[in-house]
């Protein structure tokens, strides 16, 4: 155990442990507003977050991971040590507190030589450089206008431009480029996170922290294209309305319900709950900083009681609960405002469990524009690993929405099926107008072969596909990029490279057990299966019980012949996961020799898990057969050939337990359905039907 203690005067905090007590000097202080949080220089040119901070508002110190614990309710959370990279400040945080900031990361040795203009944000980070702009300015006769002001002037943004200029740092984002000038396109310099979160709610409002981007974007005020960051904030971020009426920052819109601000809120005139931001932007707290709920809908005690998320009512009426407040909006209002955000909030989170039974009107939802840009990202997003033909009817209409958020995440779906009427639309998505499509459709197009494509087609996907390895290697201290590189050299099959990375990404963050996964992937590749199971067991050290790890481990150990291990390891990735259908079909083939009774079992959940699976169908169809089961064994296999594409090993299944059983009708008809089959490749049709002529009976 250790304890921390902070001596402001002395400018350090004391750590006291078992190897007995250390000072940590404060370096440099970030935040004021909410919370003070506190720098320290460590190794190779680090500046860690101290563990602890100072709570403005509380007058009190706090312990800095503790306050960052999110309370998910289907999942938990801890506290992260305050020496893992992601309280390492020249990484995580410093972007958005300094200006002109560069963080001079070398690679090679692991090392930073940040430098910094100015501590906090200053006028070039939003108007750009000066430097011509003064220079003109005393050239000028005193008193002369300034033809030309050589900068960035915020008036002249359009709404668009101001707020992604402003999104730039208010956002949970993930960088695709090493700067955004200011003026720029969000989307050509960042991707945005959405519903798939866990720190959002599934109707949207935040649990963690999310920096108000992604709730921004639901607002309507912003879907006008109207309303900017600065007709509320100041360039600094304060609130403009703080003094006076706070009501008039919604009077150029809404001046109806300003003007009757009593009878629209159901509150008294100049009372706290007349005031719009009351209603529309409830405010809430996570590690000590509060934040208003930027999606400015109605209040939706509704989500309270279906998702846990906060409300508006309860949080000035905290004697009643969540059913009370919606009983009483209800009555208020005859329109069921709340019921859209209740569907799509439902469909999040079925979608975050694996539960798929929604998804016909998911995928109605996304067929049909107009779409709603977070909700329809949220969507695909959560869809990738739903592997139901249906899901497509509802992706691929989306490659054509306006939104390019949108449009990247579909392309990004389709990554997932690689096939040659996938490839055109990639292509397209390739000479997409906007950065981030571009390089979602370059991260799917890594895999085909250049070889395959029309010359103009190859450029377009060599571009794209350099674009998006440019995006990567702009932020080479983020785990996730180093992460995202390995896979790429994966899909090429570069696999040292891919170790590299992969390996990297680890050390960057050693908490996450995905690199260690994919590299094993590589490892095994290259028939390093020693390294591959060191790999997946370092892995096991940070989650034991990861289905995930666990499978990949039972299958290269099955691979080197020792079965119990691997048997292990597949009834742990079973018990962690009961819907993998993977887990299940591997135990099924490791225990049919011995265990044939417990074997069926597995193959059938396996078959059941995943019916549309044709290689799970049939392995049950051939175990039931051997065991003598024959009558169920030619009803799975019919049921196998029903769907399409039907697998030609049921064909020949099915076929030799009809001739075996001299039922040559029978047979016949399945070599018969196997010829006229226009999916199977021309040489097994061909051997079908000489299959067929050497029946009896013709």
């Amino acid at each position: 155990n250790r304890t921390y203690q902070a001596h402001p005067d002395r400018q350090v905090v004391v750590e006291r442990g078992p190897e007995g007590e250390k000072s940590y000097r404060i370096e440099h202080t970030m935040g004021g507003k909410n919370i003070f949080y506190f720098l320290t220089p460590m190794e190779r040119g680090r500046l860690q977050v101290l563990p602890l901070a100072y709570d403005v508002n509380r007058r009190h110190w706090v312990d800095t991971s503790a306050s960052a614990i999110r309370h998910f309710g289907d999942a938990s959370d801890a506290p992260i040590s305050w020496r893992n990279p992601v309280y390492t400040f020249n990484t995580s945080c410093l972007g958005c507190h300094v200006s002109q900031l560069a963080r001079n990361y070398d690679p090679a040795t692991d090392t930073y030589r940040t430098r910094w203009g100015e501590p906090g944000i200053n006028c070039e980070t939003c108007h750009g450089p000066s430097a011509e702009h003064v220079r003109l300015a005393r050239l000028l006769p005193p008193g002369a206008p300034m033809p030309e002001p050589k900068l960035i002037v915020a008036r002249q943004l359009t709404p668009e431009q101001t707020n992604a200029t402003c999104g730039s740092c208010h956002a949970k984002l993930s960088p695709l480029s090493e700067h955004m000038p200011p003026g720029e396109r969000f989307f050509d310099h960042f991707n945005l996170s959405t519903l798939e979160d866990p720190d959002f709610y599934p109707d949207g409002r935040d649990l963690g922290e999310n920096f108000t981007m992604t709730t921004w974007r639901l607002s309507p005020c912003l879907k006008s294209g109207q309303l900017d960051c600065v007709d509320c904030h100041t360039s600094s971020g304060r609130y403009k309305f703080r003094q006076g009426d706070p009501n008039a920052a919604c009077l150029p819109c809404h001046e109806k319900n300003v003007r009757d601000a009593a009878g629209h809120s159901r509150h008294p005139a100049g009372s706290a709950g007349a005031r719009c931001v009351a209603c529309h932007m409830p405010m809430t707290e996570f590690g000590r900083m509060h934040r208003s709920d930027h999606s400015m809908r109605p209040p939706m005690p509704a989500a309270t009681l279906a998702f846990k998320s906060p409300n508006a009512c309860n949080q000035c009426h905290r004697d009643h609960d969540a059913a009370w407040a919606d009983r009483i909006v209800r009555e208020w209002r005859t329109r069921d405002y709340q019921a859209p955000v209740l569907q799509r909030g439902g469909w999040v989170a079925a979608l975050r469990r694996a539960d798929w039974s929604q998804l016909p009107e998911i995928v109605r939802y996304l067929a049909n524009p107009p779409r709603e840009e977070i909700w329809a990202a949220s969507l695909l997003r959560l869809l990738r690993p739903c592997d139901l033909e249906l899901k497509w009817s509802g992706i691929l209409p989306c490659l054509t929405d306006p939104s390019p958020l949108v449009r990247a995440a579909a392309v990004e779906a389709l990554g997932d099926r690689l096939r040659p009427e996938t490839i055109g639309p990639l292509l397209a998505a390739a000479r997409d107008n906007y950065r981030l499509v571009r390089t979602r459709a370059g991260a799917a197009l890594a895999a085909v072969p250049a070889a395959s494509l029309r010359p103009e087609d190859r450029a377009a996907a060599e571009a794209a596909t350099a674009e998006y390895l440019r995006t990567l290697l702009a932020r080479p201290d983020d785990s996730a990029s180093r992460y995202n590189l390995g896979n790429f050299y994966l899909e090429r099959q570069d696999y040292p490279r891919a170790v590299e990375e992969f390996t990297a990404a680890s050390r960057l963050q050693p908490l996450n057990l995905a690199p260690l996964a994919n590299r094993a992937l590589a490892y095994a590749a290259t028939g390093q299966n020693s390294q591959a199971e060191a790999s997946l067991r370092h892995a096991l050290e940070l989650d034991p019980q990861h289905a995930g790890v666990n499978l990949n481990l039972g299958m290269l150990l099955a691979e080197l012949g020792r079965l119990p291990e691997a048997e292990k390891a597949f009834r742990t990735a079973a018990r962690s996961d009961p819907k993998s259908a993977a887990a299940a079909y591997n135990l099924g083939v490791l225990l049919a020799s011995d265990r044939p009774a417990e074997s069926l079992e597995w193959c059938r959940r396996a078959a059941t898990l995943r019916p549309q699976d044709t290689r799970y169908a049939y392995t049950l169809g051939f175990y039931l057969h051997q065991q003598g089961k024959t009558a169920e064994a030619v009803q799975v296999l019919n049921a196998v050939l029903a769907q399409n594409p039907p697998a030609s090993e049921a064909y020949v299944l099915l076929g030799s337990i009809h001739e075996r059983a001299s039922r040559w009708v029978e047979a016949r008809g399945v070599y018969q359905r196997a010829v006229a089959n226009p999916r199977l490749p021309e040489p097994e049709r061909l051997q079908f039907f000489a299959r067929e002529r050497q029946l009896p009976g013709r």
